[in-house]
């Protein structure tokens, strides 16, 4: 059964291109964000992995750490790796896991029958400090994944975990949040110094941070 958001990721041990790495260990207390790649050698990938390593210090700024997943064992990496470098000006700085015998695409569902009895999609999934799944996305193997929107829910979860609102449409850091319905106009006033009542169930207030 696929993961759901809530869920427990589930822990692992797995090889990678800087060691090995049992899962959760790794994550220490902090958040993570686990992706996966069809195979190495793949045009897509290549521009995804370069874009990751450029963005390591945007994740890191926000108390991430980044993992990449390919079915591909480590000697194949590592040659992939000399050729994202490359072709996308950067340096990969970042752990890939060696997945040859599918243990942590089948973990998390990562393996499309439908396309390729191997091959994983292109996966995310966003992991709390507590080890829970907060978000998924799954593209298909043509399309490259906007990690930029990725950085921008990230940003959502962790204000919307420490403060009880919620983040509207094309939401950015510092732009006014909503003031979740469970709050009450009382503990409302009490919680945020500007309150902007649109409708009862609609009601902004500036972001906190």
């Amino acid at each position: 059964m696929s993961l759901r958001l809530g869920d427990l990721a589930p822990d692992f041990n797995a090889d990678t291109t800087e060691g090995p790495v049992s899962f959760h260990q790794w994550l220490g207390d902090g958040w993570g964000v686990l992706f996966s790649h069809p195979a190495d050698f793949t045009p897509v990938c290549t521009t995804e992995l370069g874009e990751v390593a450029k963005l390591k210090k945007a994740f890191a700024d926000r108390g991430v750490k980044v993992l990449a997943v390919s079915v591909d064992p480590l000697d194949s990496h590592y040659e992939w790796i000399k050729d994202i470098n490359e072709t996308q000006n950067t340096t990969v700085n970042f752990p890939v896991i060696a997945d040859p015998d599918q243990i942590v695409a089948e973990l998390y569902d990562m393996i499309h029958p439908g396309a390729d009895d191997k091959a994983t999609v292109r996966s995310v999934f966003v992991v709390g400090p507590d080890k829970k799944i907060k978000l998924t996305l799954t593209y298909p193997a043509s399309t490259g994944r906007n990690f930029d929107e990725i950085l921008r829910v990230i940003d959502s979860l962790q204000l919307t975990a420490d403060h009880k609102l919620a983040t509207p449409v094309n939401w950015r850091p510092g732009e006014d949040c909503i003031i979740v319905p469970a709050v009450s106009d009382e503990e409302a006033a009490e919680r945020f110094p500007e309150v902007r009542r649109i409708k009862p169930y609609l009601r902004y207030t500036p972001a906190p941070n």
